[in-house]
């Protein structure tokens, strides 16, 4: 998100055409599927813990509950693996210029 959205002020701007449509998705198994399934509902069950708190308080980077922390963490695992990505060496950097390559053979229509 970081490296395609614009932003106002300081903060991010979303846009459903840069962000989140063209996003290169990964094939994954039915087991994978599942995985991610389940890792999303933790995410949305750690919120429920917290039904005062807006998504800005849940998600100040130091005062992030850590049930919610570790359920995107999770998450991120099981998404990676969707892409075939290995979880251990994996970092920010190399995930954005892999779904960047992903996603240039998806424009040239390889």
């Amino acid at each position: 998100m970081r490296a395609v959205c614009g932003r106002l002020k300081s903060d991010h701007r979303y846009s459903k055409e840069l962000v989140y449509n063209p996003f290169p998705w990964p094939t994954p198994t039915d087991a994978q599927k599942a995985k991610i399934e389940q890792t999303a509902q933790a995410i949305l069950d750690a919120r429920a813990f917290y039904p005062d708190c807006s998504l800005a308080d849940l998600y100040d980077e130091i005062a992030m509950p850590p049930e919610l922390r570790k359920a995107h963490q999770q998450n991120d695992r099981a998404v990676m693996q969707a892409y075939g990505f290995d979880v251990a060496t994996t970092t920010e950097t190399s995930c954005v210029a892999e779904l960047m390559r992903i996603y240039q053979k998806l424009v040239e229509g390889k």
